[in-house]
């Protein structure tokens, strides 16, 4: 009997496996697609090596394997229906970057299935594309699989193509799981829709290029591109049901029970919610932890979607109050070993979901209420159908899945407008799709900077001078490369090494000029482009520039002195609010210049003038504390070890730049510093606010910046004083005093107002009517405002005793007009914010308000006797 390996173990083997076959194992990629616009989430093993297989990118290696993190959501609607979908898996994958091609590559298909995994070899399926007679005959002759049982597919399975692009014949393998997982019938075999024969693995031979019109070239270099699900092979490995049955997941799948004290496969309306929790809280954990936020848009509209369907299901189960954070830590449990940084991330990863958890709590009562109040609305107008944008309006807002909303609805006969719900989302969907910016494969537009050569690098020796000699390599102008450019022309130039720095890690670019002699190119931007180059972007001043000159480039020191310090402050202030807020602060952004520094950074609540104090303190403290600056180059695993702080979703290389100040902070970072803390000289924090749910950000400044803000400050101090016409240091005395005359003249005004409100309407008390038993006192005033209408009708009130008080006043051409009923007239069925709803519209207004008190504002004074005869024929219909 063959073992039956866990989940862990098997990523593991398949790793080792090509290293084994020289293959380089490369970390998963961040779920947050690089450079790649095409793509909100990685869904594949392959996405973020596309520049790999573009060759806008050199890889470090042209053998290489991982096991991918991907989310796909295409088809949520399934996800727990069945037990076949998921949200949430990992892509095995060994790939070739122009090296091997289909005899290694199928050859180590079966190697690994059947002598490293133990897969019986009489229960694998081989398939090909039905025209690739190339991969049958190395089945078949090379590794022995008899031609009956090699199956020839069409281009709509076996045939791998995006677009415009890299395209090729895919060979699979299918392992027979058994008879009892067969559908029975006579002609069952590969390919039948059953669950007896699962595919496990894809091999996709990248040998064409399609040129968007159905027109294929033979590709120079050939590519590997491979595929299989950990979870499904683990599947077959374990001889279980489903994804949901393997060890890793099987776990998760109990602590669901556990908290909601059900048994799976004992209720089938019960197991959907299950497995929907139980999938959604890995996508959701994974996600989370590459640094993605719940929002209303993009991937974190895909995040916020999963967490609050699987908090939904979890109120289905009769989980009382939060629970994700709990299932969580049994993600990261189980999930560690393959990906650290869930260990690493896991207090922020519990802080986010438990707060996005009880944002949900609080909406779902919110949605029930305003439900329950359309359904009240459908069943006064007799209909029996939910408009389907209320019911994406619920779904959208308040997070109702629409299957909730019917089955609300269900017990009193009323149904949802599905193709209204439907049309509502499609367009949401479509501007979300129009958010991703229109991009080719790579997820991007077409640029002059990717006909450069991928083989051409730049290097970066800036860290230690500001001026440079080079050679330049690339001339471009906006849309093609050239071998000169003149006078006046725009253009970007490459060279083989430069001390300008390019935007990046937060940092803001230098600019400065290349020389050449008396030419002069003058340096608006520097940019990062793919594959390790760096462009200097600009315009030539004077003379011109030729392909191959040696060229003097020198920065703008002042701005780059002064990024720097901008740039050290950051990492002071990243440590400082660690330890004032804890430490589930991470940076979640950051932008730098030579004026300022912007700081984003996780935390779910605005910072109080003490804490903001605090954080201040502490980084001036270190600055006066005059810590040495240093950097070092480490390897990456190395860096993380030794407590370097790494930013969420950060492409990093294997050997990375460390940066320390003295004991206190400790970065992995690119860009640029200053020698010692000393030189930023003082730091000041001008702005604390909140830019998404769960970040903060804060503005502030050092050094001359600092000066600047309180010279700016001094100056309006000294303008505020002149207009109170006193000294600054007298100014907060003599605020004081102007407040309390402020507050007398007030008082006074009030007196006066409610005395001509008084005088205007003389003995009113003869105008009131009686209405089914309800008295009634509507007149109209000139020239009273709002406020003065309330204290009137306060005092009509209390002289009427009980009854109902409506005032309209015409003040400077606008109507104003308020409503009381007493407890008296509200037991008899007078109702204000009813009586105003009446009345305001012959004004030309609208308004409304509570049983007791309403009011509301009008443009038509003409209309305002009709509103009080109006008012009599409202109340006759509220009266009992």
């Amino acid at each position: 009997m063959r073992k039956q390996y866990g989940v862990n173990e098997l990523r593991k083997m398949f790793l080792e496996f090509f290293e084994s076959k020289d293959h380089l194992a490369m970390k998963s990629f961040s779920l947050i697609p690089h450079n790649d616009n095409s793509l909100l989430l990685i869904n594949s093993g392959m996405a973020p090596l596309k520049p790999y297989f573009t060759k806008q990118e050199i890889p470090p290696r042209n053998r290489v394997t991982t096991c991918q993190k991907c989310i796909r959501t295409g088809d949520i609607e399934n996800i727990g229906k069945t037990d076949r979908h998921g949200t949430f898996f990992e892509m095995l994958g060994n790939f070739s970057f122009g090296d091997y091609f289909k005899h290694e590559a199928i050859a180590w298909t079966w190697e690994f299935l059947t002598e490293v995994v133990g897969l019986e070899k009489d229960r694998l399926y081989p398939s090909v594309y039905i025209e690739d007679d190339e991969a049958f005959k190395i089945w078949n002759e090379e590794i022995g699989i008899p031609a009956e049982r090699i199956f020839k597919f069409g281009k709509e399975d076996n045939f791998w193509e995006h677009g415009a692009g890299p395209c090729g014949p895919c060979s699979e393998v299918y392992y027979d799981r058994g008879e009892k997982y067969g559908c029975g019938k006579p002609g069952c075999t590969v390919g039948c829709d059953c669950d007896r024969y699962m595919e496990i693995w894809n091999n996709v031979f990248t040998q064409f290029e399609n040129d968007g019109n159905g027109n294929y070239e033979l590709l120079e270099s050939k590519n590997i591109d491979t595929g299989m699900g950990l979870e499904r092979l683990a599947s077959v490995v374990q001889d279980v049901d489903s994804i949901f049955d393997v060890d890793t997941i099987k776990a998760l799948r109990e602590a669901v029970c556990d908290l909601a004290g059900v048994a799976y496969k004992a209720d089938p309306a019960k197991d959907v919610s299950i497995r929907i929790i139980t999938d959604h809280i890995r996508s959701v954990t994974f996600m989370v932890s590459d640094g993605i936020l719940p929002s209303n848009e993009g991937r974190g509209y895909v995040l916020r979607r999963l967490l609050r369907r699987a908090a939904r299901h979890g109120r289905l189960l009769g989980i009382s109050g939060k629970f994700l954070s709990e299932l969580s830590h049994k993600v990261i449990e189980t999930s560690k070993d393959g990906y650290p940084e869930l260990e690493e991330h896991k207090e922020y990863i519990f802080k986010v979901i438990t707060q996005e958890e009880d944002k949900f709590n609080k909406t779902i009562d919110q949605g029930l209420t305003i439900l329950e109040d359309m359904k009240a609305a459908l069943l006064k107008e007799g209909k029996d159908i939910l408009d389907g944008a209320d019911a994406f309006k619920l779904y959208d807002t308040y997070g109702f899945p629409i299957d909730l909303t019917e089955e609300i609805l269900e017990d009193d006969g009323i149904k949802v407008d599905k193709e209204g719900f439907t049309k509502a989302m499609d367009e949401q969907r479509e501007k979300a799709r129009k958010a991703r910016k229109t991009s080719n494969y790579m997820g991007a537009d077409v640029t002059v900077y990717q006909e450069i050569d991928a083989a051409l690098t730049s290097k970066f020796v800036g860290y230690d001078r500001t001026e440079h000699t080079s050679k330049i390599t690339v001339l471009t102008t906006e849309d093609e490369i050239v071998e000169a450019l003149v006078d006046g022309q725009n253009g970007t130039i490459l060279v083989e090494e430069t001390p300008f720095y390019a935007t990046s890690g937060g940092q803001a670019a230098d600019t400065g000029v290349i020389t050449l002699g008396d030419n002069v190119f003058e340096v608006a931007d520097t940019i990062k482009l793919q594959g390790g180059k760096i462009g200097h972007v600009g315009k030539v001043t004077k003379g011109a520039f030729r392909l191959g000159d040696e060229v003097k480039l020198s920065i703008n020191v002042d701005k780059r002195k002064a990024s720097a310090k901008n740039h050290s402050a950051t990492h002071l202030l990243q440590k400082a609010l660690k330890i004032v807020l804890g430490n589930h602060v991470q940076q979640a952004g950051s932008n730098v210049n030579e004026d300022r520094l912007r700081f984003d950074f996780t935390h779910f609540q605005a910072m109080t003038p003490e804490e903001i104090k605090r954080v201040e303190a502490i980084v001036n403290e270190e600055i006066e504390a005059n810590l040495p600056v240093l950097t070092k180059v480490m390897d990456l695993e190395e860096a993380k070890k030794s407590g370097a702080m790494a930013l969420f979703g950060e492409k990093y290389d294997q050997n990375v730049r460390v940066v320390s100040m003295g004991d206190f902070s400790k970065e992995l970072c690119g860009g640029t510093h200053v020698s010692n803390t000393g030189k930023i000289s003082a730091f000041k924090i001008v702005s604390e606010a909140g830019v998404a749910a769960g970040v903060r950000r804060i503005e502030a400044l050092t050094s001359k910046g600092v000066f600047k803000y309180y010279d700016t400050l001094e100056k309006e101090l000294d303008e505020a004083a002149k207009a109170a016409k006193t000294e600054p240091s007298m100014l907060l005395k003599r605020i004081e005093t102007m407040q309390d005359e402020i507050r007398a003249l007030q008082a006074e005004n009030e007196q006066l107002k409610n005395k001509m409100a008084k005088d205007a309407i003389g003995d009113v008390m003869s105008q009131v009517q009686e209405v089914k038993g309800v008295k009634l006192l509507a007149l109209k005033v000139s020239d009273v405002d709002m406020q003065g209408l309330m204290n009137l009708g306060d005092q009509l009130k209390t002289k009427l005793g009980e009854g109902v008080v409506v005032i309209a006043s015409d003040c400077q051409g606008k109507v104003s007009l308020i409503a009381m009923a007493t407890d008296g007239a509200m037991k008899a069925g007078a109702h204000a914010g009813n009586m105003i709803k009446g009345i305001a519209k012959l004004v030309g207004g609208g308004g409304g308000g509570r049983p007791n008190m309403a009011q509301a504002g009008g443009k038509n004074p003409a209309g305002i006797d009709l509103a009080l005869k109006e008012a009599v024929s409202v109340l006759e219909g509220q009266i009992r």
